[in-house]
C-alpha cells in the first residue's frame, strides 16, 4: 500500500491578499479595505490543501526558504495533516510570495516574487520517495526554474512507470512554455491549465480544438477551467461540460488550483472522471465564497452538503453537449 494518496510537487508560496481594492492610493496616501489575509497558495500548494480537507492522505513536494514565511506555510500544512518530509529548504532565495490586491469583482492583480519555488529541484534518487503515492500532481511548470530544465518530465515519466496517475497544471504560459511540456505531456493522464492557458499555448480558440492539440501530443485527458463557464472534459473517447456552482464570488485566487485539488480527492474516493470534475468545481466554488487559495472548503462531508444544496450557474442541454451554443455561449443556458 502506498504511504500517500496523492502528493503535490511544485510552486508553494504565501500570498498576502486584501480586498475590496479599488485602486492604489497616490503619493503615500492610505485607502482602508475590509480584511487582509495570510494563506500558502500556488499551483501544488492550492490543491495540496484543498485535497487534505477533503480527507485523503497527502503529502507536499516543495522548495521553501529559511524565512518566516516559510514557518508559516509549513504550520498551516501540519494543521491540514499534510506531510511536510519532502519539502525542501533552501539559503539562496526566501520563500516565494505574493501581494494580491483583490478587486471586488473577486479578480485578483498580482505582484510575485518567485523566490525559492525556483530552486525546487528533486533528484532521481529522491523518485521513488515522491512516488510513494497512488496519485502525482504536478504544478507551475513555468515558475519552476531548476525542475523547468528537463528534471519534471524525468519524474513524471518515473511516476508513470511505478503505475501512479499524473495530473499537471502550469501558471504564467509564455512564448517558450510549448518547448518545456512538450516532453512531459505523454507522461500526463490528466492535464488541467485553464482554458485560457491551454488556448495562448495553442494559438487555438475553440475547446475541441485545443484538446485535439494536447491529446495529439501525448495527453491522457484534457481539463480546461474556465471559471463561471465551468470546465471543459477531453479525451479520445469523452467530451463533457462541467458547470460551475453558483456562488457570490469574493475572491477567484486559487480557484482553479483548488479545483485541481477536489477532482484528485475525487479520484482517491473511487468516483469516475464525470463525478471528480464535479467536485473539483464544487471546491473551487466554495474556494471562490472567501479570501485566499484555501477559503471555504471545510471537509468532505461539508463538501458534498454544498453540492446537494448549490444550483449551478447554468445548465446545458446535456453534460456531454459540445453544440456550438452551448461552448461558445454558455451564459445563455440559464
Amino acid at each position: 500500500m502506498s504511504q500517500f494518496d496523492a502528493v503535490f510537487v511544485g510552486l508553494t508560496i504565501l500570498d498576502v491578499a486584501g480586498r475590496p481594492v479599488t485602486g492604489l492610493p497616490e503619493g503615500g496616501g492610505v485607502h482602508f479595505i475590509d480584511e487582509i489575509r495570510l494563506n500558502p497558495a500556488g499551483t501544488a500548494s492550492g490543491a495540496a490543501m484543498n485535497a487534505a480537507k477533503l480527507g485523503i492522505r497527502t503529502a507536499t513536494a516543495a522548495c521553501l526558504g529559511e524565512d518566516e514565511k516559510a514557518d508559516f506555510i509549513l504550520a498551516t500544512y501540519r494543521k491540514l495533516g499534510i506531510d511536510c518530509s519532502l519539502v525542501q529548504r533552501t539559503t539562496a532565495a526566501s520563500t516565494s510570495a505574493t501581494i494580491l490586491t483583490i478587486r471586488p469583482d473577486g479578480e485578483r492583480p498580482a505582484l510575485h516574487y518567485r523566490g525559492a519555488s525556483d530552486h525546487l529541484f528533486i533528484d532521481d534518487q529522491d523518485f521513488d520517495a515522491v512516488c510513494n503515492a497512488r496519485f502525482l500532481h504536478h504544478g507551475g511548470t513555468g515558475l519552476l526554474a531548476k525542475m523547468d530544465q528537463g528534471q519534471s518530465a524525468r519524474l513524471l515519466r518515473h511516476a508513470k512507470s511505478k503505475g501512479l496517475t499524473t495530473s499537471f497544471d502550469l501558471i504564467a504560459p509564455n512564448a517558450e512554455t510549448l518547448s518545456l511540456l512538450t516532453p512531459l505531456l505523454p507522461d500526463v493522464d490528466y492535464f488541467m491549465p485553464s482554458l485560457d492557458e491551454a488556448a495562448f499555448i495553442s494559438g487555438l480558440t475553440q475547446p475541441a480544438e485545443i484538446a485535439a492539440f494536447f491529446l495529439d501530443r501525448g495527453v491522457g485527458t484534457c481539463i480546461f477551467k474556465a471559471g463561471v463557464a465551468g470546465s471543459y472534459v477531453f479525451s479520445e473517447d469523452v467530451a463533457l461540460h462541467i458547470p460551475a456552482y453558483r456562488v457570490a464570488v469574493s475572491d477567484t485566487t486559487g480557484c482553479g488550483d483548488s479545483y485541481c485539488g477536489g477532482f484528485i480527492a475525487g479520484l482517491a474516493k473511487g468516483w469516475d472522471l464525470e463525478q471528480a470534475c464535479q467536485l473539483g468545481s464544487a471546491v473551487s466554488g466554495l474556494v471562490a465564497t472567501g479570501l485566499g487559495s484555501d477559503a471555504g472548503v471545510i471537509d468532505w462531508e461539508h463538501t458534498l452538503q454544498f453540492m446537494a444544496e448549490t444550483p449551478t450557474y447554468y445548465t446545458r442541454h446535456t453534460s456531454s453537449c459540445m453544440c456550438v451554443g452551448c461552448i461558445q455561449s454558455p451564459e445563455s443556458l440559464t
